[in-house]
């Protein structure tokens, strides 16, 4: 999973969702993975700020650079522990503790 252009077994999916308190499913595991992927261009493993910005939504968000300084360098875990904060499944606590995640 260190690698971004590698697969993620069921043991990772698996390990994801403890990671994340089971507020995704395998299913939507699997998709953030693959847009996770997407954004890593170089397979480093994690993204970066450049990579975050080359998604024209968050680079016109007036708060994009707050925002990047929570986000630079996710790997695939951590990417999916940021984006969990905002799931409807999420309770309050769970959301203010992924939001201070890093």
């Amino acid at each position: 999973m260190g690698n971004a252009s590698s697969t993620l077994t069921q043991y990772d999916i698996e390990e994801v969702q403890e990671h994340c308190n089971n507020l995704f499913s395998q299913q939507e595991i699997v998709s953030l993975y693959q847009r996770f992927c997407q954004l890593d261009r170089n397979a480093k493993g994690f993204i970066s700020a450049d990579e975050f910005l080359s998604v024209p939504e968050f680079a016109m968000n007036p708060l994009s650079q707050r925002l990047l300084k929570m986000v630079d360098g996710l790997n695939f875990k951590e990417f999916v522990a940021f984006l969990s904060a905002f799931s409807a499944k999420a309770s309050m606590p769970q959301k203010i503790e992924r939001r201070c995640y890093k």
